[in-house]
């Protein structure tokens, strides 16, 4: 058996300029971390008594003689594209809900594949890792998504990746009294509103470099101004400038937003944060808001039935937490 651990990551700057639509024609970047919350995959060989062949569990329990009988769309088609013809059992569970903003979708790819490759005793490093999860995603799945997700979850860490045709490059921020300073003034609310990524960033991708573009090269600018602050900036200021891309980033999409959320993002402005923004590609999930310690405890005593998790920064990506392959 093996199981893989693969972290959650959270996005600050440069969202839809990880689009293959954009750093195809410019140059992308973003500003992310991963975080202290996970996904667990876990993986072994079916002995070849069993009624069935493939075992899967998630939402749903599958128990399937013919990968083509799977229902769950990313499990199915992974497989097919590893060429897996051995019996198997995959079992999922997260710490998160899925389509929250988290980068669930390409953390679970990045941690099956992570998985399937090690069961089948193939070391595959993080580069790759990232760029056959994002090749699979793209190019298999056909789905519309950016490439920073597979490649925080692989590497993990707080990091400035870069995009230009067919190749990234991905810089560590050091973990330095900002990088704290930022992860404890960092909340992290549920809205409990679930939602596909790849719809509502389909709704504007195709524009990117058109009629959006203005607003894409306005939010990649913030990149490189949050690094700043980061390196030697008052990072109280980090707080702002989430502001001014979640502005942005309303403009790319009517589909971004909703009553619901703005109401509640103006309620945390209104006691004591300074700005933040709803996580992923819009549209529901979490909202990630700058707001310090000495304000917490009366917000939250104010608004109880506010679904806050905790968590803090973290260095590791995709890793493999139990290995036993005795067959």
């Amino acid at each position: 058996m093996i199981i893989s651990k693969t972290p959650y990551r959270i996005s600050f700057f440069g969202g839809g300029s990880d689009y293959p639509n954009w750093f195809n024609k410019y140059t992308g970047k973003v500003l992310s971390t991963t975080i202290n919350k996970h996904i667990y995959l876990s993986c072994r060989y079916l002995p070849n008594f069993f009624d069935h062949k493939y075992r899967i569990v998630w939402s749903k329990i599958e128990n399937v003689k013919k990968i083509n009988q799977i229902k769950h769309a990313a499990v199915k088609n992974l497989l097919k594209y590893l060429k897996f013809n051995q019996g198997i059992e995959i079992h999922y569970d997260g710490d998160l809900p899925a389509r929250s903003g988290m980068g669930s979708s390409s953390c679970f790819t990045v941690g099956l594949l992570k998985a399937l490759e090690e069961i089948k005793k193939k070391n595959i490093s993080k580069v790759n890792l990232a760029k056959k999860s994002i090749h699979f995603e793209q190019q298999i799945m056909n789905e519309v998504v950016g490439s920073q997700d597979q490649i925080a979850a692989s590497f993990g860490g707080f990091n400035k990746i870069t995009f230009n045709k067919n190749n990234f490059n991905l810089k560590k921020i050091k973990n330095n009294k900002n990088v704290k300073k930022l992860d404890n003034n960092l909340i992290l609310i549920y809205t409990g509103i679930h939602r596909t990524a790849h719809k509502i960033a389909a709704s504007y991708n195709k524009k990117l470099t058109s009629e959006k573009k203005t607003y894409i090269d306005k939010i990649i600018s913030l990149v490189d101004e949050g690094e700043k602050l980061l390196n030697f900036g008052n990072i109280d200021d980090f707080g702002e400038l989430l502001n001014e891309a979640w502005y942005l980033k309303k403009k790319l999409s009517n589909s971004i937003t909703n009553k619901k959320i703005d109401q509640l993002y103006e309620l945390l402005l209104k006691n004591g944060a300074t700005g933040g923004k709803l996580l992923g590609a819009g549209g529901g999930g979490f909202l990630l808001m700058y707001l310090e310690s000495k304000y917490r405890k009366k917000f939250f005593n104010k608004f109880p039935k506010l679904i806050n998790v905790p968590f803090s920064f973290t260095n590791e990506g995709s890793k493999i937490i139990f290995r036993d392959l005795e067959r």
